[in-house]
């Protein structure tokens, strides 16, 4: 039985539609409700479904067609006569083969994280022709914050690499296929021999009327945010960008000096990754927009060195955590944030946001650049809570196993340079945040005290903050808050 697949009704006002892409070949096999194609109006899109299960026969629109409501976009055999249909055929010899021997597994991006949208395969584990069992780790791919390793679906044969080292892949790319089950030592000698081939990084296609628009206009596509299947650029979000207000442009990066001949030989250039490049615009989008000034104090850390000094064996023991002194300055940090709010609040347009929490980041140094995972609800924990879930966010930051999740949210941060030996920094402002404390390197100094001259284990704090939304008064209080409670930590305890 043939059935006619029809423009549905577009909506109010709405009499016509583009045909942006079928998602269906005639011959293809569909189920009832899958989707056939995807239409695209001045509004909105509209994904067109099947009404039956069958064969699709003849595409009557064509991608790029404009069509009425009701005209009709194809046919469809349903029920008996999808056994009349033409079969589609095989792509290739070796596809076929694959098929009555064992399975084709396609190897996937993995989910990558919220707003995360596009990775890069950094180093491939495996080449075409090995074997690999199921969950052994193919290849390593990195974005903007994290690297994430993607394992086999299934044990088999390598059979082919999509995706090339160096390659950037959007969130649903094929990055490889492998043969399973019975076909895996029949793919071995074909897939030695088989090339790898690069992906562009994007798998799917933009509508043809906002190709042939950013074309008539000088719009570039990496300028427009797609909001069509799979991130497909369609008309009205090129209507959108070019509507946009355009940003100032960024000043042009000062031409590198020359290198001499003889010291071009001894150079090595390295492509920067894309965590670097991430940290480098973000640090300098911070400076551009923030009103950003820092502020300093000095601390004598002679009475939570003694502290700590008399419990940590204790603390370890009953914890199973070292009692280190970041607990000590979270801790102090919370008690500070909650006299001055302002440094734990952010800029929302014209409206200032203030966190009744406290979602405290920590900035850990790893091989691949600067993260900053977040201890959530920092103001509701315990030091030994506390401790445990820095000990643990720091190992999954140098392992490189920290999600997007659990770097976002933070409303302070607190940075240590001084584990590196730094003295003074000037630390610089995690947008949206207002605040961001820097810790420094204890170094014993000679202090006068109480008219003597006594030496003590001195460090120097470093407040940076958004002068927008934080006053002077509010920064200098909030260290002297910070500086208060670890010279006495008894206050800690006692909320003074």
């Amino acid at each position: 039985m043939s059935v006619e697949i029809r423009v549905p009704t577009l909506g109010e006002s709405v009499t016509e539609a583009t045909v942006a892409t079928w998602f269906k070949q005639p011959g293809d096999a569909v189920a009832v409700d899958e989707m056939l194609c995807e239409l695209e109006t001045d509004k909105v899109t509209v994904e067109v479904p099947s009404p039956a299960a069958g064969t699709l026969g003849d595409i009557i629109a064509k991608e790029g067609d404009t069509v009425g409501v009701d005209a009709l976009l194809a046919t469809l055999n349903a029920g008996d006569g999808a056994a009349a249909a033409p079969a589609p055929k095989a792509e290739a010899p070796a596809a076929a083969a694959s098929g009555a021997s064992g399975a084709s597994v396609d190897v996937m991006v993995p989910t990558l994280g919220e707003s995360v949208t596009e990775a890069t395969v950094a180093t491939w584990f495996k080449a075409v022709g090995d074997t690999v069992a199921q969950d052994e780790m193919l290849c390593e791919l990195e974005t903007d914050k994290v690297s994430v390793e993607v394992p086999s679906p299934a044990a088999g044969v390598l059979t082919e690499i999509v995706a090339a080292e160096g390659t950037t892949v959007d969130a649903s790319a094929k990055l490889a296929v492998i043969a399973s089950g019975a076909g895996a030592s029949a793919a071995a000698p074909a897939a030695a021999a088989a090339p790898a081939t690069a992906s562009t990084g994007k798998d799917v296609e933009n509508a043809p009327s906002a190709t042939k628009m950013m074309a008539e206009n000088g719009v570039d596509a990496s300028s427009v945010t797609g909001t069509g299947k799979d991130g497909r650029i369609m008309k009205d979000d090129v209507l959108k960008a070019m509507a946009a207000p355009k940003a100032a442009p960024a000043p042009a990066a000062a031409p590198r000096a020359p290198s001499a001949p003889s010291d071009a030989a001894r150079e090595e250039r390295v492509k920067m990754t894309k965590l670097r490049q991430t940290i480098a615009r973000r640090l300098k989008e911070s400076q551009n927009t923030a009103a950003m000034l820092t502020t300093y104090n000095e601390v004598d850390m002679t009475e939570v060195m003694a502290l700590r000094n008399q419990y940590k064996d204790e603390f370890e023991k009953k914890h199973g955590v070292r009692l280190g002194f970041m607990s000590f300055f979270t801790k102090a940090c919370v008690h500070a944030l909650k006299e001055v709010p302002e440094v734990n609040a952010e800029i929302d347009g014209t409206d200032v946001v203030y966190k009744n929490y406290v979602n405290m980041g920590v900035a850990a140094g790893t091989p691949q650049g600067l993260v900053v995972p977040v201890i959530r609800d920092a103001d509701a924990m315990s030091f030994a809570e506390i401790e445990k879930a820095i000990s643990e966010k720091g190992r999954r930051a140098r392992d490189g196993k920290l999600s997007m999740a659990e770097m976002q949210g933070g409303t302070f941060t607190i940075s240590n340079g001084g584990v590196y030996g730094s003295l003074m920094s000037s630390p610089i402002l995690n947008p949206p945040q207002s605040g961001i404390l820097g810790m420094h390197k204890i170094q014993d100094r000679p202090m006068a005290i109480n008219g003597q001259v006594v030496i003590r284990p001195m460090m120097y704090l470093a407040l940076s903050y958004d002068h927008r939304i934080v006053d002077g008064k509010g920064a200098v209080t909030f260290l002297v808050r910070v500086k208060e409670a670890l010279e006495d930590p008894r206050r800690l305890l006692m909320d003074l």
